[in-house]
């Protein structure tokens, strides 16, 4: 918010510099993030006094102007301005000014004639909105004054916090500057004179959600006159970084930042039937904003209508159609409290953020309604004249009192680490207008409201009752209190202490296995990425990953539990509106990104959380997604490039087994087509007792790509489950002795029919090799003569041996015998010679 210091010190006295007090204001809570020199911009501009106005001879729209800036010299300058006149004083731009936007001003001719400078409107200095005519200053301005000496300011940029809706106005922040400085708070003084008719005559007001407003007031204005506001007026609103619009339209302005009431101004000639109605929007209608933008309303949308339509959004902005023109003679003004959830909603749907529905977000004070118009009444009678009819529309009169809070003064003490007396306590309080008093007997303390309330009993504890002001919405619990203790005190007067408890013990990290995960696939060229948790429905409806439970051969301790997405209440958009089950769709949109910058060899991976919701509650899992396009290996001279393929994949699920220390999984083959390439993809199955890494792999299904817009002709794509991937700790490395006695080797060739998997064949020399197993190798795959077309011959290496002895032939021979007869037993298999 930016605060002007000229219209701060109206409601309380500053003597700090700009510097201090916005060190004061920060350690408050309210951080300033800069400051601003208004008018720093206004380079040799200066008043001038215009001597002579006389006729251009050359140019019927230009005036010749002789014009007295203080100095000896009398400069001629050349206007087309039609306000100006002998006497007046006037801002001057001298020869070598620069103005707002940069804009520099030399000694020009026009028309044949010399101009020595500019003479300035109030839009090109920024000062007001009028661009038609010169800006008039005051008589009594000195002249050759320097203008950003006369009405410079400094500007504040102060970062209001979301529960601090009660300081993003002047008023709310001069209550802040009084609890720094000791300073008294002056709010305006609000009084109407009310010369109309009843109001009643002219303006009715039906509230039919009352939930989502809770107070409706309105008042009415007859013979208004539309003008520009005073020039003050306007210098104020630009320096707080509004633009002046007209003297009725500016006054609700005024107010919102004065107050902190966000109002609005009707055309009052332009609410049908006089009626305001405060209503949820019906299918079908729309309703041009102020920004001429057609929208379509939607049936959860609020809005304010009269008897034929709607011609606002409740909170937000209104309507084109009833907005304050140049012939409005008639004025409704409307001020009312909302639903700050409802006004949030309303304002992501439509992309329209304003002032207004800033304020109404983050909650409004009951009373502010009346207040607000009655301020903005005020100003519009001064401004703009006219009458006020007598009384206001107000749908709920009755304003609540002042809430109590009751807090204990020994217990602000231990949550501050420090021992303030409750004396010392009161007066901190009594800095932010939060009187206190003594408790009455059995009065309890609320601790908690959110997600529970908690109420304790003080027990034999002095307790004190804090009256919490109407404004401040943030004081709900005994710890709100201790805070504003705190703040008030200064966080920097707090002593810091060492612990005097015992250190916790040592503790494991959590994420071990996932930095060792990391580093592996890192040191293996693949790229980490971490992409949203929130995704497009649309992402799961295109790639359609298959869930674990329709793979019943999945190990059920890393299987994934089966149910439904949990989608976002008021998503920021339709691309984060639900948490992601599967990572796989993520991945795909870095690709997709990183072929958009040319780069199409991708090797990434990410170890990310899933969701689900599974029973009416929702679930979470870890999972370990890569993917792999492009070339795995590039061109060198002594070589072709190798693109990626599914055994690169399998590589990948090998080293993560081999860094973690857990047992090699075994593949089956996974036919469910789309979307995985027809006979590309793969059922990673792993032992949960030996530690387990499970998952899919696969060659992506030519449509997916289509689907992504990718160019990759080959997309390799996995997700796995890792058995403690989530809180556990690695394997410990259990280092053996080198072996004193040789190892042997022998190969077989077994012969298997086609339907079979390598994964069969090992897993049945695991179970008949016995101990004396201590190793095993695919090193080939044959097909053809003498075999049959329906039959593959695997060669594997059997590395035997024994830790107390050197094998003798016999035993050799025993565990071949026992493999052989056990892969014929089992997957009908014999031995190739």
């Amino acid at each position: 918010m930016r605060v002007p210091l000229s219209w701060l010190r109206e409601y309380v006295d500053i003597d700090l510099t700009p510097e201090q007090l916005a060190e004061r204001l920060t350690l408050l809570g309210m951080e300033v993030k800069g400051i601003e020199q208004w008018g720093s911009d206004w380079r040799k501009v200066v008043v001038g006094e215009l001597l002579t106005v006389e006729k251009h001879p050359f140019a019927d729209r230009l005036h010749l102007t002789t014009v007295n800036v203080g100095g000896p010299e009398i400069l001629h300058i050349v206007c087309g301005a039609h306000n100006i006149a002998p006497g007046q004083r006037v801002p001057v731009a001298l020869p070598g000014a620069i103005l707002p936007g940069d804009r520099r001003i030399e000694r020009t001719e026009k028309m044949g004639i010399a101009s020595e400078g500019m003479l300035c409107s109030g839009d090109e200095l920024h000062i007001t909105s009028d661009a038609d005519g010169i800006l008039i200053l005051p008589a009594d301005m000195p002249l050759g004054a320097q203008l950003s000496d006369l009405y410079g300011d400094v500007v504040l940029d102060v970062d209001v916090k979301p529960n601090r809706g009660d300081a993003l106005c002047l008023l709310g922040l001069a209550r802040e500057v009084a609890a720094a400085t000791g300073a008294t708070v002056r709010p305006p003084e609000i009084t109407v004179e009310e010369s109309g008719g009843p109001v009643s005559d002219r303006l009715k007001v039906d509230v039919r959600e009352p939930h989502l407003c809770p107070r409706f007031v309105g008042r009415c204005i007859s013979g208004a006159t539309i003008a520009p506001s005073p020039d003050w007026v306007q210098m104020r609103l630009q320096m707080a970084g509004m633009r002046p619009v007209s003297n009725v339209v500016d006054a609700s302005n005024y107010v919102m930042l004065e107050l902190g009431k966000p109002t609005h101004t009707f055309d009052g000639a332009a609410v049908r039937g006089g009626t305001i109605v405060v209503r949820l929007a019906e299918a079908g209608e729309r309703l041009q904003t102020l920004d001429h933008v057609d929208r379509d309303l939607t049936p959860d949308t609020l809005i304010i209508a009269d008897a034929e339509g709607p011609i606002g959004i409740a909170g937000v902005m209104g309507g084109a159609g009833s907005e304050i023109t140049a012939a409005t003679t008639e004025i409704a003004i409307e001020s009312a409290v909302f639903d700050p959830v409802s006004i949030r909603r309303t304002g992501h749907r439509y992309a329209l953020r304003s002032e207004a529905s800033l304020r109404f977000e983050k909650g409004q004070e009951f009373r502010l309604a009346r207040m607000g118009a009655d301020r903005v009444a005020q100003l519009t009678l001064a401004w703009a004249g006219g009458s006020l009819a007598k009384g206001r529309i107000d749908t709920a009169p009755e304003e609540p009192t002042e809430a109590r809070l009751a807090f204990r003064p020994a217990r602000v003490s231990k949550l501050l680490g420090d021992l303030i007396s409750t004396a010392e306590q009161r007066e901190l309080l009594a800095r932010v207008g939060i009187a206190t008093e003594d408790a009455p007997p059995s009065v309890r303390i609320q601790v908690a409201v959110e997600p529970k309330p908690l109420v304790v009993d003080p027990g034999s504890e002095e307790v004190v009752v804090a009256v919490v002001p109407t404004w401040r919405r943030d004081l709900a619990v005994e710890a709100d209190v201790t805070e504003e203790i705190a703040r008030v005190r200064g966080y920097e007067t707090t002593p810091s202490h060492l612990p005097d408890t015992l250190m916790p013990a040592y503790r494991a990290s959590p994420t071990s296995v996932r930095d060792r995960l990391r580093e592996t696939l890192a040191g293996a060229g693949l790229t980490e990425v971490v992409t949203h948790g929130l995704v497009s429905p649309l992402d799961e409806a295109r790639l359609r990953w298959p869930a674990d439970s329709t793979s019943p051969a999945l190990d059920e301790k890393v299987r994934a539990p089966d149910g439904g997405p949990i989608t976002v209440t008021n998503p920021l958009s339709a691309q984060h509106s639900e948490l992601r089950q599967h990572i796989g769709a993520s991945l795909l949109d870095v690709l997709s990104l990183n072929e958009r910058q040319g780069r199409s060899d991708v090797a990434i991976f990410e170890i990310g959380q899933c969701h689900a919701l599974v029973d009416g509650r929702p679930a979470e899992w870890t999972r370990l997604a890569f993917l792999l396009t492009g070339r795995g290996e590039p061109a060198s001279w002594n070589r072709v490039a190798r693109q990626y393929d599914l055994d690169d994949a399998k590589g990948v699920m090998e080293l993560i087994c081999r860094s973690l220390r857990i047992a090699m999984p075994g593949y089956v083959a996974d036919t469910r087509g789309y979307p995985f390439h027809p006979g590309r993809a793969l059922l990673s199955q792993g032992v949960a007792d030996a530690g387990c890494v499970a998952g899919r792999l696969a060659e992506l299904h030519p449509e997916v790509l289509e689907a992504w817009d990718l160019r990759a002709q080959r997309v390799i794509l996995a997700e796995v489950a890792i058995l403690g991937l989530s809180e556990t700790r690695p394997k410990r490395v259990h280092v053996e002795p080198i072996g004193r006695y040789p190892e042997v080797e022998r190969d077989l060739a077994v012969v298997i029919t086609d339907d079979r998997h390598a994964a069969e064949v090992e897993a049945a020399i695991y179970r008949h090799a016995g101990q004396l197993l201590r190793g095993l190798r695919l090193f080939d795959l044959y097909r053809g003569a003498p075999l049959a077309t329906d039959e593959k011959s695997l060669a594997y290496r059997l590395v035997l041996g024994a830790t107390d002895r050197t094998l003798t032939e016999a035993e050799i021979d025993a565990v071949v015998d026992q493999v052989t007869t056990g892969l014929a037993a089992d997957v009908q298999a014999h031995i190739r010679s």
